[in-house]
């Protein structure tokens, strides 16, 4: 038995290393708050290629940040393309209807109103009020510049596991 678990544990690192060579797979280090609880900062979260996969609402994306191209945001999609969100008595609303967000920490602000456009997702930290980076501020972003879906976080050690 004890043998079977290390040829299952080798050959799923086997089967890591081919996605990470192959380009399917990156890791990436969580450097602020703004995803709290969900994500600290120095966790180490793995993440799939987006490639053709839908977003869905509450995927954890990481984007290549449009103010500073040399660095990356990791957000939550909560809009999706072609609906109307609005912001008001800090809560988010997709087309009228209150979202139910059990990630968000805190309430959100400012007030304001987005119809997303077909081609992009509108994302925000689960901290809401140490997101300072997200689509209150640079807008929906295009569904085509959103590369990453985190799948698991595997450092430190007691926090591993999927996200």
């Amino acid at each position: 038995m004890r043998k079977r678990g290390w040829v299952t544990a080798a050959a799923a690192l086997g089967l890591v290393g081919i996605a990470a060579a192959a380009g399917r797979l990156r890791r990436f280090a969580v450097v602020d708050g703004s995803m709290r609880p969900a994500l600290e900062p120095k966790d180490w979260v793995v993440a799939l290629r987006r490639g053709d996969k839908e977003l869905r609402r509450g995927d954890i994306v990481i984007f290549e940040d449009p103010g500073h191209p040399e660095r990356n945001l990791v957000k939550r999609v909560v809009g999706l393309p072609g609906e109307r969100l609005e912001i008001g008595n800090g809560q988010v609303h997709i087309d009228g209807a209150v979202l139910a967000e059990p990630w968000a920490n805190g309430p959100t602000w400012p007030m304001d109103l987005w119809e997303i456009p077909s081609d992009s997702a509108f994302v925000l930290g689960d901290d809401r009020a140490a997101s300072s980076r997200d689509s209150r501020v640079i807008g929906p972003v295009p569904v085509s510049c959103i590369g990453w879906i985190v799948t698991t976080r595997y450092w430190p050690p007691g926090r591993f596991g999927s996200i």
